[in-house]
């Protein structure tokens, strides 16, 4: 009789679950999930750049479907809303809160609208004040609030362009800023006619113009009409008081920037032809240098449509690029050129070159440096000391340099390394404002050596602290002559510190976490070391006490240390059965093996829980191994992707038997998932291996045919390494995947060489050959789910198919 009960209970069950897979409303996932799912975000936090301020942000809802299915233009790679005239899928906030960090008080402004809806919060240049947009429904308006009065108000009657790029800068004198407002008077769009149809004609002249494969191109004439329509903008100058006058005549503006002294901007319009094989960052742009009033002074370059930029990460386009101001100097340009036309592949001593030119603009451009390897940027401090920065994507490798503006021949390397090895990181560098409240290097000089010894001077960094104990990020001191290293600060177990203000005074401000305990702000006081709280944020998750949280280490048949972050649910200790395991990965390249077994993450960091997060799943009584190491390494010559099907077994393959030895994984109920690469990677694991029950794809690509001019971290093309993309093809290999396999897409993928047909085809392919397997097609949805029924259906999904392929196997 027993027997018979649990044989009929199993059947109840798989009857559910598949009459629960012919419903064709939005779901939602078990209690303990939704829960989790419910609990409140952590506000966003800001500082002002002299500490004295903290916003506190809290971020808008999710959207509900109805929202996301609102009208929405594509255009050249570009998501709009027609409606107001703006970004239709930004992350945006509903309030805004102000901490005064001198005494902790806190503040709310008053005056915001009853629907806030803030985006892009700018601190005026003295950081007495903030300006941002607010997203109405017929809109975008721009907003000032004062941090003396705490009250907010709209500055201008008319409504902003915010399609492209940033909206809105502000003079550096406080006193005014420029936005892009709607053209006055524009007129209403005219439908296309379908007389005016025509065949739609591309061509080539002959000159390789390798690309990615992009969403959301320009495809016809009209979609022309409909850029030039949206995109189009008038600069407007908006002082304190609302009053406002147009400068420049209507134009789809790159992008725009003051001189540090205000007496000059800087302004880059895109220009025709459009292209419908790339978006809207490669149209042709000319940068010109204009007066504030609006006087032509200068037209700099016209940059040509950038399909052809030679082949590989290191190519870029010829002629200069890369125009900015020096932050040290009241109007002194800077741009970079190429020396070996763009062209990784030429032979070249020097790659790029670095040029100055002063106001008035009209004498020869002055050599500033060298660049042996490609220009990544430069952070100035003063004309005796910048630091440069120059990258090669080849080989991983980074130069930091000590240059003198005034001397072009004096250079000092400072660091050689290899970014992706996280242990030797030193950190970003350290900026104050200087008096054009522009960001400048922050100096320590040794006030004994400082007149007969200028070259004697320490730069500060903040580094996130890779270590082998995981995490701790320090700052540290760098004398840029002796090159000796001085830790000030470094993040101690059991927390996880990280600093987020720094200016060498008496104290600096941290964020702090633990395992345990959510992340909350700290001013500390350096002379004293005493810590005093700024932010009580309190943890969205009580539920989840007793859930064990630890980092583990592994090895891998070949040696490489691997790691990963173990979650397990409350109540399970040693000697317990076996659980089922949910592991999460997304895999990344490497050049170096020290570099792939480096420890990730930090075992003192509290676990926030995204809305796509595999951690949900610890509630229903599963073993997660989130973040799961999955390195492929291609040293020398060799690259990562040559041998990417073997080393991601090399890497399940020892995750799976740790967990097995350790006694938390049961080996035959095992499931693989990721997002992503990390779907690309589930789907490899299960066309190539027979080690897990189950398998959980998000919006992946299956057919690398389908990307033929790279992807990820593949620079060679389909027709240079074919075996390569056919080897790393799961669509290849369809007819060996007998593991279940749920895939998940949004409807509306925009991320490049994710589209949704990648799903459709491979689950078509899967279907041919009688594997089990389950397509989901979330509507309006992008790479990233954004809207909250369909974010609790993908759960649903997940946690049918776990139960039934995983925990009741």
């Amino acid at each position: 009789m027993k027997t018979i009960i649990i044989l009929l209970t199993i059947f109840l069950v798989n009857c559910n679950f598949l009459a629960a897979q012919d419903i064709r409303a939005y779901q939602q996932p078990p209690q303990p999930i939704l829960s989790l799912f419910e609990a409140p975000s952590i506000p966003e936090v800001r500082i002002s750049s002299d500490g004295r301020w903290m916003l506190l942000l809290e971020k808008q809802d999710l959207p509900s479907i109805a929202e996301l299915s609102q009208s929405e233009l594509r255009l050249a790679g570009q998501r709009i809303n027609p409606v107001n005239n703006g970004l239709s899928r930004a992350q945006t906030f509903k309030s805004l809160r102000v901490i005064a960090t001198h005494s902790g008080t806190e503040y709310s402004l008053t005056g915001l609208p009853d629907d806030a809806d803030l985006s892009e919060i700018t601190w005026s240049p003295d950081e007495s004040k903030i300006a941002f947009l607010q997203n109405g429904t017929k809109g975008i308006e721009l907003w000032l609030a004062d941090l003396t009065s705490f009250k907010a108000h709209r500055l201008s009657n008319f409504f902003l362009n915010n399609t492209y790029g940033s909206t809105l800068i502000w003079n550096p004198d406080g006193n005014s800023m420029i936005a892009k407002f709607i053209p006055d008077g524009r007129a209403a769009l005219k439908a296309p006619s379908t007389s005016q149809e025509a065949p739609l004609i591309q061509e080539t002249s002959g000159k390789a113009a390798p690309v990615p494969t992009y969403q959301d191109l320009l495809k016809t004439p009209y979609d022309e009409e409909l850029f030039d329509f949206y995109f189009t903008s008038q600069l407007k100058e908006v002082n304190l008081l609302g009053e406002s006058r147009n400068l420049l005549k209507p134009a789809i503006i790159r992008s725009m920037e003051y001189s540090p002294d205000g007496k000059f901007i800087l302004l880059a319009n895109i220009t025709k032809p459009y292209s419908y094989q790339v978006p809207i960052n490669a149209f042709p742009f000319t940068t010109s240098i204009f007066e504030k009033d609006g006087k032509l002074i200068k037209k700099l370059y016209d940059a040509p449509l950038a399909e052809n930029i030679p082949a590989g990460f290191d190519g870029v386009p010829k002629g200069p690029r890369a125009f900015g101001w020096r932050a040290d100097k009241g109007a002194v340009l800077y741009w970079v050129e190429a020396l070996d036309n763009g062209n990784p592949a030429q032979q070249a001593t020097v790659r790029d070159v670095v040029y100055t030119q002063a106001a008035p603009f009209n004498q020869y451009p002055l050599k500033l440096a060298d660049c042996y390897f490609r220009f990544s940027s430069i952070v100035w401090g003063d004309d005796k000391v910048a630091i440069l920065t120059e990258r090669w994507w080849k080989t991983r490798f980074e130069r930091r340099s000590f240059i003198k503006p005034s001397n072009v021949n004096f250079r000092v390397n400072l660091y050689d390394r290899y970014y992706e090895d996280g242990y030797s990181d030193p950190g970003v560098l350290v900026t104050r404002k200087n008096e054009f409240n522009k960001p400048v290097l922050l100096t320590e000089f040794n006030a004994i050596k400082r007149i007969s010894d200028p070259d004697n001077v320490g730069i500060f960094t903040i580094s996130n602290g890779a270590s082998p104990e995981g995490a701790r990020p320090f700052i540290q001191k760098f004398n840029i002559k002796t090159k000796l290293m001085d830790t000030i600060f470094r993040s101690a177990s059991p927390h996880y510190e990280l600093p987020v203000f720094f200016n060498n005074g008496k104290f600096m401000i941290n964020s702090r976490e633990s395992s345990d305990s959510v992340p909350n702000y700290f001013k500390i006081n350096l002379e004293e070391k005493s810590y005093t709280r700024l932010t009580n944020f309190r943890d969205p998750y009580p539920m989840l006490k007793g859930v064990k949280k630890q980092q583990i280490s592994y090895q891998r048949l070949d040696g490489i240390s691997l790691s990963g972050t173990l979650y397990l649910p409350a109540g399970f200790k040693t000697g317990d059965p076996p659980l089922p395991v949910l592991i999460w990965a997304y895999p990344r390249e490497f050049k170096t093996i020290a570099a792939a077994g480096q420890t990730k993450g930090s075992p003192h960091k509290f676990s926030t829980i995204g809305k796509a997060s595999p951690v949900y799943w610890v509630s229903r009584g599963y073993a997660v191994l989130d973040n799961a190491d999955m390195p492929v390494v291609g040293e020398s010559n060799a690259e990562p992707n040559d041998t990417f099907v073997e080393q991601i077994r090399y890497n399940a393959e020892a995750a799976i038997n740790h967990l097995v030895d350790m006694g938390v994984a049961d080996r035959k109920r095992i499931a693989i998932g990721g997002h992503s690469y990390g779907a690309f990677m589930t789907a490899n694991l299960l066309a190539h291996t027979e080690l897990f029950a189950a398998g959980i794809a998000r919006s992946g690509a299956y057919n690398r045919t389908l990307t033929p001019f790279g992807f990820q971290a593949e620079e060679r093309t389909y027709w240079q390494a074919p075996a390569v993309y056919n080897r790393m093809s799961p669509f290849s290999y369809a007819h060996k995947i007998k593991t279940p396999l749920l895939l998940i897409h949004g409807q509306a993928d925009n991320n490049t060489g994710t589209f949704p047909m990648q799903s459709e085809r491979f689950y078509t392919a899967l279907k041919g050959h009688g594997a089990t397997a389950r397509l989901v097609l979330l509507p309006h949805e992008s790479h990233a789910y954004q809207a909250k029924e369909s974010l609790l259906h993908m759960l649903w999904e997940m946690d049918s198919w776990l139960e039934k392929y995983v925990k009741n196997k």
